[in-house]
């Protein structure tokens, strides 16, 4: 029998893919916006492509702010930014 694949689908393209090749954003119990780089923190979590657009379109598009029904201040965006970067 074969394993079955974790999809996830991306907040900022919407293409579906294996939940180990995407990033996990997080908001935390506390209210914090974070990467989740080993997939288990705790809080809501929302799924991107490990591509900087996607991360764009999810903020034009607002998926990751219907994915964590809040607001996304411009301070979060830009971390987000860096951390993706680097």
């Amino acid at each position: 029998m074969d394993k079955k694949v974790a999809l996830r689908q991306c907040v900022g393209c919407g293409e579906k893919g294996d939940k180990r090749d995407m990033m996990r954003v997080v908001r935390t119990p506390e209210g914090d916006i974070t990467l989740d780089f080993k997939g288990k923190m705790n809080g809501r979590g929302a799924y991107l492509c490990k591509n900087p657009e996607c991360l764009l379109k999810a903020f034009k598009n607002k998926g990751l702010e219907r994915a964590f029904k809040t607001s996304i201040s411009e301070e979060v965006i830009n971390r987000l930014k860096e951390e993706i970067c680097d």
